[in-house]
């Protein structure tokens, strides 16, 4: 690995690991479009790129996430209840979500990711007032929303903060514990989606070398090293941030990079 791809991929997991402390996204919405640019610079067979670069940052969610939550779980803003009635439905989808996107061709899989960020970007720029009596749902309603984050996470390789930080403020939850709690919620989101991503990439012909199933090793060891210091000051910002430009800094970042994963989409 040459300097230059070094360099490149410790600035994504930088970008990557401050925007999950801020925004509670995991980094997934940020690096996959990244990693997809630095995979298709050094050629890496073309069916195979978005699938990895989609392996590669869920796995680095594994990192970030633990130093994002401790530094919003000091500042006391995590929602732990929240995430233990999510977690078992998010575990589940989230072993499916790679199984689903191994059936789709990178052209397609792009398109759903892009699809998936400009909607997220839309909720939160839209800033629809939520009715105050609404709340989050029982059991069985957080298990199935679970179950919707986990396989959407894992199709499109995010922490989950795209779905479940507008469900948590659509539901009355201040912005502020809604990102703390979506940052909670990375870890199971990235251990399930991990071990799927090796499982299914298994022996997939045309990996390069130091790939673990569809995760190539060398990007996560660098992307995870940076991400995991610039979580914490991520989420210190997070708590000193005005909740409406919190939305739309969340907002311009993810219509930027749904544009790029279009273009990637029509050029595959």
């Amino acid at each position: 690995m040459d300097w230059s791809l070094m360099l490149a991929l410790l600035a994504m997991g930088t970008f990557g690991g401050f925007a999950a402390g801020l925004l509670g996204i995991g980094g997934g919405m940020i690096l996959v479009p990244f990693i997809t640019m630095i995979f298709s610079a050094r050629h890496f067979a073309p069916h195979l790129i978005v699938h990895m670069a989609i392996a590669t940052s869920l796995s680095a969610i594994l990192f970030t996430s633990m130093s994002s939550v401790r530094a919003h779980h000091l500042h006391g803003a995590v929602l732990w209840p929240v995430a233990r009635k999510l977690a078992p439905g998010i575990l589940i989808g989230s072993w499916i979500g790679p199984w689903i996107g191994k059936q789709m061709d990178t052209q397609l899989l792009s398109v759903v990711f892009g699809l998936f960020v400009a909607f997220s970007a839309t909720q939160m720029l839209v800033n629809k007032k939520p009715a105050a009596h609404r709340d989050l749902p029982k059991t069985p309603g957080m298990l199935a929303m679970g179950g919707l984050i986990g396989v959407v996470s894992g199709l499109v390789g995010a922490g989950g903060g795209f779905i479940s930080v507008p469900f948590m403020t659509w539901c009355n939850v201040r912005i502020h514990n809604a990102v703390a709690t979506s940052a909670a919620l990375g870890f199971p989101i990235a251990l399930a989606g991990t071990i799927s991503n090796i499982y299914f990439g298994w022996g997939e012909p045309g990996l390069p070398p130091y790939s673990l199933g569809f995760i190539y090793v060398p990007a996560l060891a660098l992307i995870a090293l940076a991400s995991v210091t610039m979580a914490p000051l991520g989420a210190r910002l997070a708590h000193r941030t005005a909740v409406r430009r919190l939305q739309r800094i969340f907002a311009c970042i993810l219509y930027a990079l749904s544009i790029y994963m279009f273009w990637k989409a029509a050029h595959a």
